[in-house]
């Protein structure tokens, strides 16, 4: 019986890989040059939104406070009012005793009543001078929330910007993903990883005269010659972002034929100058 043959995904290389990871960090590069675009435009409508909630939310708690106040201020007064109708209730008793202890009983009685009144007065001063302050504080927190044509503003802004680079940047992050899928778990991991971890996003990057194109520490010409060969993924030693040559993704060799019209042009002018001064 024959066996049927297995779709299974045939392994890529390790240049493969390589070309995979260099297209997947362009293409993040220029997510990241849209969010660069957009600026600190985000934090500060997020700061903003919060700033204005926490206000709205502290006013409305100040307002029950002071409903609470102006409660409590009518509820003494109605103390006072029930205070002074026993004491004058009191006093026409006191036309009626028959003996020293029932007028001295009514005696402290509106001694108390009187207290209570005192007492309530006080209570209604401090109650108007807390909700005095606290309308004060209202009136202060409803100023600060004209922050909100601030928001809308920079809402607006925001907008138009992601307006005008939303599409270019759905198409990217399409296509990242599916470069994403290109590449092994580990190895996709371990890029993003050293690209959190780095200042610039660059998780993977080419040598640069003789140096790592990242943090600009030389490279030892053996060690180029095996970044150059792709036949292992090699990181910088100092960084640990991941090394590729140059000419990694230069499809159609125009890159290297403008570096060696370069060099040899260089070379042209330096045997220039030696024949000149020989003469």
């Amino acid at each position: 019986m024959a066996r049927e043959a297995k779709n299974e995904p045939k392994e890529l290389t390790v240049e493969q890989k390589l070309k995979a990871l260099y297209q997947l960090q362009t293409t993040l590069s220029k997510i990241d040059e849209i969010k660069t675009l957009r600026g600190e435009l985000p934090l500060e409508v997020q700061d903003l939104e919060d700033e204005i909630a926490g206000l709205s939310t502290r006013i409305d708690k100040i307002k029950s406070e002071v409903d609470e106040l102006k409660s409590a201020i009518a509820g003494k007064r109605v103390e006072i009012e029930a205070a002074k109708a026993s004491v004058e209730k009191y006093k026409s008793q006191q036309d009626n005793v028959r003996n020293n202890r029932e007028y001295d009983f009514l005696t402290k009685e509106i001694e108390f009543q009187s207290l209570e009144m005192e007492l309530c007065e006080k209570r209604i001063k401090e109650f108007t001078a807390e909700e005095q302050e606290k309308s004060e504080e209202i009136e202060k927190n409803t100023k600060a929330l004209e922050r909100q044509k601030d928001l809308d503003q920079k809402k607006n802004e925001l907008d138009e910007i992601i307006e005008e680079t939303k599409q270019e940047e759905e198409k990217l992050r399409d296509k990242a993903k599916d470069l994403e899928t290109k590449i092994e778990p580990r190895l996709l991991q371990s890029f993003k990883r050293i690209r959190k971890n780095s200042r610039n996003g660059l998780g993977i990057v080419y040598v640069q005269r003789d140096a790592c194109g990242g943090c600009f520490n030389k490279i030892p010409p053996q060690r180029q010659l095996d970044i150059r060969s792709r036949k292992k993924i090699i990181v910088c030693e100092y960084c640990g972002r991941i090394l590729i040559d140059k000419y990694i993704c230069d499809y159609d060799g125009s890159m290297q034929k403008a570096d060696l019209e370069s060099a040899m042009e260089a070379q042209k002018k330096k045997g220039r100058r030696i024949k000149k001064s020989e003469e």
